[in-house]
Formats: structure tokens, sequence, C-alpha cells
């Protein structure tokens, strides 16, 4: 791909304030995109935005939460409003809430199906209607997990709703593709980001122990992943999940039960 594979496109890209959602913003902007940039936190949406502006892209920041149809619909007419148009459409944003299946609440549960499972399905919805009025096609990305295909101790919840990311990829297949729209999922393993190291600084190593490749993923390998599924070297590619994980569901290790007892207390 090159500096104008997304040139004349826009993109929608939520929980991008930083992480692998900043990193696929500032890909595409930097490849020609414009990109509406989504983050629940006001500051870091902005500062965000303003970074790749910096860097030479084209991107707004519209902060809210994208756990919200009313705000969704909002972000989405805005993006047309700003740009002319709606052509890809990143559901990055998600929560992630550590908890024993014993123990855990009904006001996490809410919160966690809230964000990951309608927010993803709202924007894709929202978006899709905007791209079959528009008549010219589009690309849908959902942000699953490798815990929606392999166990994890400690996130029946969270990987509830990234299994059920991979189904709604597989099942747009239908709804979608008669007006051109592609739509798949990502499915991250271990990778580092400014949450996962600062929630645990052995993370780093505890994951180059238990990955394949010896090493846990960046959020440019995510980055480079999404921009693939979104351009038009995949035009053919739809209702798939890409596992970006270094081999780690091949084998499947998991960290030993101290490893989460120290996240989730925050050592």
């Amino acid at each position: 791909m090159s500096e104008k594979t997304f040139g004349g496109k826009v993109a929608i890209v939520t929980g991008a304030g930083q992480g692998i959602g900043f990193e696929i913003a500032k890909q595409l902007s930097l490849q020609g995109a414009s990109v509406m940039l989504n983050d629940l936190d006001n500051a870091l949406t902005y500062e965000a935005a303003a970074e790749i502006v910096r860097l030479g892209g084209s991107c707004k920041g519209f902060p809210g939460d994208a756990g919200n149809i009313t705000f969704i619909q909002k972000m989405v007419a805005t993006a047309v409003e700003e740009f002319g148009g709606i052509h890809i459409v990143i559901a990055n944003a998600g929560i992630t809430l550590f908890g024993d299946f014993f123990t855990y609440t009904p006001e996490a549960l809410q919160k966690v199906f809230q964000l990951n499972i309608s927010g993803s399905f709202f924007l894709a919805q929202t978006a899709a209607i905007q791209m079959r009025k528009q008549g010219s096609g589009g690309s849908v990305l959902v942000m699953s997990s490798v815990t929606g295909q392999q166990a994890h101790r400690h996130l029946a919840a969270y990987a509830m709703t990234k299994a059920a990311l991979q189904m709604l990829a597989k099942n747009l297949v239908i709804e979608l593709s008669p007006y051109g729209i592609t739509i798949n999922a990502i499915a991250p393993g271990a990778t580092l980001t400014e949450r996962t190291i600062s929630t645990d600084p052995g993370y780093e190593a505890t994951w180059s122990e238990l990955t394949p490749l010896g090493k846990p993923a960046k959020t440019t390998d995510i980055a480079h992943a999404a921009l693939f599924l979104v351009s038009p070297l995949s035009h053919h590619i739809t209702g798939q999940t890409l596992v970006v994980d270094g081999g780690w569901t091949s084998v499947s290790p998991s960290p030993g039960e101290k490893h989460f007892q120290e996240v989730e207390s925050g050592k």
C-alpha cells in the first residue's frame, strides 16, 4: 500500500485516543484518508487528532461514548457533513473488565455488553445505512480478540462479546454484500499498548514467554492487518476474522493465577 491507498476515503475509528485505535487512525490518515477520530476522553481525543494533523494527515477529533446509539448517529452524520461521506468504519472501542465468574456483577456485565456489542453493532448499522445511500460500497471492521476463540481466565464476559463480534462479521455478509460493503473482524492477541503496559509492568516479559514468535504484537502489527482488510487489496474478503497473535492461539498457554491476581489488584 502507498501514501495514496486511501485517497478520497473517509474513515471513522472509535476508541482511538491511544493504542491500537490511534495507530489505525494515524496510518489511514497518512495514506490519504480523512479520519474522524473518537475516544471517550475529550483531551485524549483532541490531542490524538492534533498529533495526526501535525504528521501531515487529515483528522478531526470527535469525543464521546461509542456505546451510545444517539452519539453514534451524531458522529456518523458529522463525518458526512465534514468530509462528504463515509467509506470505512472501524469499531475499535471496547472495554475489558476482569472478574471471577462467581462474583461478576450485572452492572459490570451490562457495561461490557453496552460498549463492546451494542456500540459495535450500531456503529456498523449506522455507517452501513449511509454507505448504502451513497451507493459506492464500503468497509466495516470490528475489533474482536483471541479471547473470542480461546478460553481465558476471568474474562468470560469479555470473551462472550468478542466471540459475538466474530459472528456479527460473518452474519452481516448476508445483509451488506448486495451493497458492496465488506465486513470483517480482527482478533488481536497480546499487544503492547499504553494500557497494557501501565496495568501490568511485567506484560511484555510475560507475553514474550507465552507467544510462539517470542514477543507480543506492537500496535503497528494490528494496524497493518486492519488497513489490509479495509483496503482495495482485500475487496473479495468478507465475513472473516483475522487472528494477529504471534501464534498464541495455536498453543494457547495461559499466565498463572498469580499474574491475574496482580493485574486485578493493579500491582
